[in-house]
């Protein structure tokens, strides 16, 4: 079994079944995988090769599944990379992803790279009449999918990196393939089901709503960059496109619930809720529970180098707690404890390949979080062992947004911080200015803008003469979160 064949089996299944839809277009099973097939000639006749990187840089669209159902059949590996994303961030992931080419369905273009329009590669493919099925237009050797093995590489998702540089994970068919039966059997997903997918496609949740669909022969309904912000339209979304399986991370639904009137409109046809990404507030949480008594709702945590490791039901026992629900017991196959110092560690079937160009993933995976046992022996999440955090349900690295802002030619040195939790978490921005020039908030916004993605722009500015440091010379952090408390001026 592979990603791919997925939705080949689905396809010989029930062709005509829906399988995925965007805002505009959707495609059933048959036509999806035709699709794909006409997109894998056409890598091919681009040179694609089994282990080729390709890098697919669009919005949210039916054409984007297709084209990545397409890279994992020529037995190359899906680099999958939000619109959003400005093009010099772009730049750095394709230095160091080095792809074949990169597929794009807007204008812009990253130098260096041989970039292609989606519309340009279904012409590259040999025309057929729409009622002809596509394997009986090209030739069988242009179609042939590769032989994959579970251990082969399926695709790379880039989070922030420490050293300001985007980290590339690798994950398996393997990877995916364990999370993905063990989702669909703990959410008994069947035909009937209609998964929304929030998350960006560079984002671990996107996994399950594709694939999970896919393994199900249920349905996905994309929501586009610009909808998964807007609260009043995402509840409609989740009410007019009749969404069984809702998964996303907790700030999204806060937002639909205090701007949307979530509570008050109802679940619709929501049977299954599941979050993860960061820890849900615990009285907005409550709050969705009492609304949603016959909801099945789902605490899932997991990095991005394991996707889900560990799930913890919410049930109306937990209206009675006073803390934050724990993250749950281990998932997935996977073994998940603690090491001495509290540090989360795991290690299983979903845990991924390894850093792209790094050594192999060897012995467990050391996540930076830490835990503890609750009296039941669940596991809770107790923060960051270092400076990595979440903001907007993303994990970044501060260090990453803090080299954009030294780029600017008025900041000499630049730290940051992320301030709060879940969808309260702001990020916090501390510059020494170059003498003579002291930056704005809207100035320094927009030069975010080119180089980070919208997570990523700083909500803050705190201009200082210079960064407190500890003994050994690091910034002090806790000394700038002392700044944050006083009100240093913004």
């Amino acid at each position: 079994m592979s990603l791919y064949s997925l939705v080949v089996e689905a396809a010989a299944r029930t062709p005509h079944a829906l399988a995925v839809h965007d805002l505009v277009t959707g495609l059933d099973y048959g036509a999806l995988d035709a699709r794909a097939d006409a997109y894998l000639a056409a890598l091919r006749g681009r040179g694609v090769r089994p282990g080729d990187r390709v890098l697919v840089w669009t919005d949210k669209t039916v054409e984007a599944v297709a084209v990545a159902q397409a890279v994992l059949r020529c037995g190359a590996i899906h680099v999958p990379v939000p619109r959003s994303n400005p093009r010099e961030r772009v730049a750095r992931i394709a230095g160091d992803a080095r792809p074949a080419l990169i597929v794009t369905d807007h204008d812009d273009r990253v130098p260096g790279t041989l970039c292609v329009p989606c519309a340009d590669l279904v012409q590259e493919a040999e025309p057929r009449p729409e009622s002809v099925p596509r394997r009986n237009a090209v030739s069988g050797a242009a179609t042939a999918h590769h032989p994959v093995r579970l251990s082969d590489p399926a695709y790379i998702l880039y989070t922030s990196g420490s050293t300001g540089t985007p980290k590339g994970v690798c994950l398996s068919h393997g990877n995916a393939l364990a999370f993905v039966e063990w989702a669909c059997r703990e959410l008994a997903l069947t035909p009937a089901d209609r998964l929304a997918n929030h998350a960006a496609f560079g984002f671990d949740l996107s996994v399950l709503d594709l694939y999970g669909a896919f393994r199900a022969g249920a349905s996905v309904h994309l929501v586009g960059e610009t909808l998964a912000q807007a609260a009043g339209p995402l509840v409609d979304f989740l009410l007019e496109r009749r969404i069984t399986l809702w998964y996303s991370v907790p700030s999204a639904l806060v937002l639909m619930a205090e701007y949307g009137e979530l509570l008050e409109r109802g679940p619709g046809a929501l049977r299954t809720c599941v979050f993860a990404g960061e820890p849900f507030p615990l009285k907005r949480l409550k709050d969705l529970r009492r609304a949603w008594p016959g909801v099945r709702m789902l605490n899932w945590y997991g990095p991005t180098e394991t996707n889900v490791c560990t799930s913890y039901e919410v049930t109306a026992a937990d209206l009675a707690r006073t803390a934050p629900v724990p993250i749950g017991s281990p998932a997935a196959g996977d073994r998940v404890w603690l090491a001495d110092d509290g540090e989360i560690l795991v290690s299983g079937p979903t845990v991924m390949l390894g850093y792209w160009g790094g050594e192999p993933q060897a012995g467990p995976y050391r996540t930076g979080d830490l835990g503890r046992y609750d009296a039941g022996g669940l596991l809770e999440y107790r923060g960051r062992a270092d400076d990595m955090a979440k903001i907007r349900g993303y994990r970044i690295e501060p260090a990453e947004v803090a080299d954009v802002l030294v780029a600017h030619e008025a900041v000499r040195d630049a730290a940051v911080l992320v301030v709060g939790t879940g969808p309260d978490a702001r990020l916090q921005a501390f510059v020494v200015p170059e003498t003579g020039r002291t930056p704005g908030l809207v100035e320094l916004r927009r030069h975010c803008a080119v180089f980070l993605p919208p997570y990523m722009t700083v909500d803050a500015v705190h201009v200082v003469d210079g960064l407190p440091r500890t003994p050994n010379g690091k910034v002090d952090r806790a000394a700038l979160g002392g700044l944050v408390a006083r009100g240093v001026r913004a």
